[in-house]
């Protein structure tokens, strides 16, 4: 299975197209999410993004509940909806037609147009691709336990991260079922659907179901 971000995700569909195309593989992202959020909120137009706290921009079509909380960095697009209780640590950039739901809590992130986390997930140090959706009480799990870097197990292949903190990416139109938990290093292909209550860990294809670990089917 092919990991890069051409494979993984259509860049049309984020303000971070052109500076994810820099990168082979996503997660090579991950550590310059905060410095790219703080060079591009400057540039986005004063007349459409409201300013409510240094470093947080947020679009004037977008429904923020009052009780949510907007950490510095991050930046919320068109139409989105941020509800009840989100917590946004910081370094989040979150797109078009998003919903972060109630007590769902992002950090370091970079979330496409039309993704949904909308009922208790915890979303750290990962890419959701355009259109992808968290189940209710999914997560990513971004620390190993021993604490060790995370490696990618991509098949019989293993790539070696660099890094300490490391969630998930998914790929564009991607399902992730309901109390799942994905491990550090987990790549989700395209168009792939996860069954509720999963755990899920390395390189998930493309176009496929995983109901477990071992029980991986092609989507007909």
């Amino acid at each position: 299975m092919k990991l890069t971000v051409s494979e993984l995700l259509d860049l049309s569909h984020t303000l971070a197209g052109d500076y994810l195309a820099q990168f082979e593989y996503p997660w090579q992202a991950l550590d310059g999410i905060k410095d790219f959020i703080l060079a591009l909120g400057p540039t986005l137009p004063a007349g459409e993004y409201d300013q409510p706290a240094p470093n947080v921009w947020v679009h004037k079509t977008a429904k923020v509940f009052p009780s949510a909380y907007l950490g510095a960095p991050c930046i919320i697009g068109p139409e989105t909806e941020v509800r009840h209780c989100a917590f946004i640590r910081g370094s989040a950039l979150v797109g078009a037609n998003c919903v972060v739901g109630n007590s769902v809590e992002l950090k370091n992130v970079i979330l496409f147009d039309n993704v949904q986390t909308p009922h208790y997930n915890y979303v750290g140090d990962s890419i959701l691709g355009y259109k992808s959706h968290m189940g209710a009480g999914s997560i990513t799990s971004n620390v190993k336990s021993d604490k060790t870097l995370v490696v990618v197990k991509n098949g019989v292949e293993r790539i070696e991260t660099g890094r300490k903190k490391f969630g998930a990416i998914l790929g564009d139109h991607v399902e992730v079922g309901c109390n799942s938990v994905l491990n550090p290093g987990t790549v989700i292909g395209r168009n792939t659907s996860v069954y509720p209550t999963s755990s899920v860990r390395g390189a998930i294809p493309a176009d496929s179901i995983f109901k477990a670990q071992n029980d991986i089917v092609t989507r007909k």
